[in-house]
């Protein structure tokens, strides 16, 4: 029997992507995306804060070009794609990096600041743009 290795995340972009790109002009682009689990206050009266995880993501060719031109920080994204762990040496020291590869990406929410991003072009159907029909409904996140 095969594995499985998907992860699906949804959070805020952390900061605009950093895209860079390869001798070959395959493009990579890496951003943060934060996720964070809701507070609560147990029986007891004590009270369990927001915790807040960082994801690092990465994603190549279209994608990453995509991004370069319409994901911004503060951007509320749905994200689908694998774990991968990357080990290298610096000064002798021994480093690793765990990172979320993305193979799709939709916007879900864009802040006022960045309302005026254009949309995603028909030709490019990797990443989506969904806005809420209602601002104020339970739907945003």
């Amino acid at each position: 029997m095969s594995s499985v290795n998907k992860v699906i995340l949804i959070g805020n972009v952390g900061n605009d992507p950093e895209v860079r790109y390869l001798d070959r002009g395959v493009a990579i682009a890496n951003f943060n995306l934060a996720t964070t689990e809701r507070g609560y206050i147990m029986q007891n009266g004590t009270q369990v804060p927001d915790r807040t995880e960082w994801h690092n993501i990465v994603l190549f060719r279209n994608l990453a070009e995509w991004s370069e031109r319409y994901l911004r920080k503060g951007m509320k994204i749905y994200v689908e794609g694998k774990l991968q762990t990357r080990r290298w040496e610096k000064d002798g020291q021994q480093r690793q990096r765990t990172e979320i590869v993305a193979e799709n990406i939709q916007v879900l929410y864009r802040p006022q600041q960045t309302q005026q991003q254009p949309q995603v072009a028909e030709e490019e159907p990797a990443a989506e743009v969904l806005e809420p029909q209602n601002p104020d409904s339970d739907f945003i996140f």
